[in-house]
């Protein structure tokens, strides 16, 4: 008879109620400041998933949050930074964070940024990282593009109107999305994908 696998390590409790709470203060602020259609953004959408897959103690969910913010993470925090020192972001996207006709405490909470990289890895440190975690988070990403073109163009959400560096659009809407969402999946998601592969093990390692 064939000894059971062991259980994946779970997240602290404490851990799973504080990723609740931080949902219900986070998701009705930016609701009342910046409307529903916001919460379109990749990066949103992350905050959202990151934190059910810490409720759920899903290693792949987790995973695939991980390829989502990694990187998107750490380029909000040099433009966020480069704004800060310099006046003048370096791509674009977080201009809000210093716009007085939102209120501080809501714009402060645009910090979780800095917070889910660090979040993530030590998560993936605990339950391993899932190989499926690319093809998941490209699937999700596609239907948040698509979704994007409904949204108000001047909003650009997603940058499903106009790219972040030469701000124009690459043809029809078809295409246009298209290639938004295959410099994700190619550019920003597989290098983040193929490194943690090398820093982490597999969840069935991770357990035994």
């Amino acid at each position: 008879m064939a000894t059971p696998s062991p259980a994946p390590p779970r997240l602290p409790t404490w851990l799973r109620w504080a990723a609740l709470l931080w949902l219900a203060i986070w998701i009705p602020a930016y609701w009342h400041t910046w409307g529903a259609a916001n919460f379109l953004h990749l990066c949103d959408v992350a905050v959202i998933l990151a934190c059910v897959s810490v409720w759920t103690n899903s290693a792949l969910l987790i995973s695939s949050q991980a390829v989502s913010s990694l990187l998107v993470d750490a380029a909000w925090i040099l433009d966020a930074g480069s704004r800060l020192v310099r006046r003048r972001g370096l791509f674009g996207g977080a201009e809000y964070l210093f716009d007085a006709h939102y209120p501080l405490w809501v714009r402060l909470l645009s910090l979780f940024h800095i917070a889910m990289p660090a979040l993530l890895l030590w998560a993936l440190h605990r339950t391993g990282y899932d190989r499926r975690g690319w093809a998941l988070q490209c699937s999700i990403a596609l239907p948040a593009f698509v979704a994007a073109r409904f949204a108000a163009p001047a909003a650009n959400i997603n940058y499903a109107f106009a790219d972040p560096f030469f701000h124009r659009a690459w043809g029809p809407a078809p295409i246009h999305v298209l290639i938004s969402w295959l410099f994700m999946v190619c550019v920003v998601y597989l290098p983040t994908h193929l490194l943690l592969r090398r820093l982490f093990a597999p969840p069935h390692a991770r357990a035994s």
